[in-house]
């Protein structure tokens, strides 16, 4: 078999840096411990990122990239209810991957102008998208909801969304960086949000809703 060329240097440092933030948080983490996790100089890692903020910076590059054609699917197509439980899945298994980012928010924002301008077009796309996705449902008959009714309805499931591992943290701190915890917390941060359009389900949809609550309640 033919051998993987090795990885960057680049890559590792943003791969290692991705781990420490997450288990870490972000505040927590300086650019010597990374070296010194890599077992390489600072003048390395300076090479390769001027700063802490240049990593920050390129870490939240991949996670636009990776969060932006979920949020456009429910854009691009007409959504059912299983398809708003699978989205919800993959948009918190992603924000997962990416946890420093919400579990250090309110710090990273303050300090960083850019990932401050680029966090609110996420938030609007991740609007964007729950409107389409409870406008879909209403076509279908699943949401039994009007436009007014719809507009709070869509800000309440972003909120809980971005906000969501934040509040599991609080929580249940000590946890975050056991094997196994990720699996739990996606699934309740979907249910949550997926709960709040239950007054306004149809009939069948809270059939199917009652059903997938049993498959959360496994986790």
């Amino acid at each position: 078999m033919q051998r993987k060329p090795p990885r960057r240097t680049r890559e590792r440092i943003l791969e290692r840096s991705l781990r420490l933030f997450n288990d870490l948080g972000e505040p927590n983490v300086t650019t010597s411990a990374i070296a010194v996790e890599m077992n390489i100089s600072p003048g390395n890692l300076y090479y390769h990122f001027r700063n802490k903020d240049d990593i920050v910076d390129a870490l939240f590059e991949q996670f636009e990239r990776e969060i932006d054609p979920l949020l456009q699917a429910p854009l691009r197509r007409d959504s059912h209810f299983e398809d708003a439980w699978l989205f919800l899945h993959l948009l918190f298994e992603t924000i997962w991957r990416y946890r420093f980012v919400y579990r250090d928010l309110n710090d990273l924002l303050s300090r960083n102008r850019r990932l401050e301008t680029h966090f609110r077009a996420i938030v609007d796309r991740k609007t964007a998208a729950a409107r389409a996705l409870c406008r879909s449902l209403a076509a279908s008959g699943a949401l039994e909801a009007r436009d007014d009714e719809i507009e709070p309805l869509v800000t309440n499931m972003v909120v809980v969304a971005t906000y969501w591992l934040s509040f599991e943290y609080i929580r249940h701190a000590r946890r975050f960086a056991e094997a196994g915890y990720q699996s739990g917390a996606m699934a309740r941060g979907a249910f949550q949000v997926l709960s709040l359009l239950v007054p306004w389900l149809s009939e069948d949809a809270r059939t199917l809703f009652a059903r997938l609550s049993l498959e959360y309640l496994k986790t």
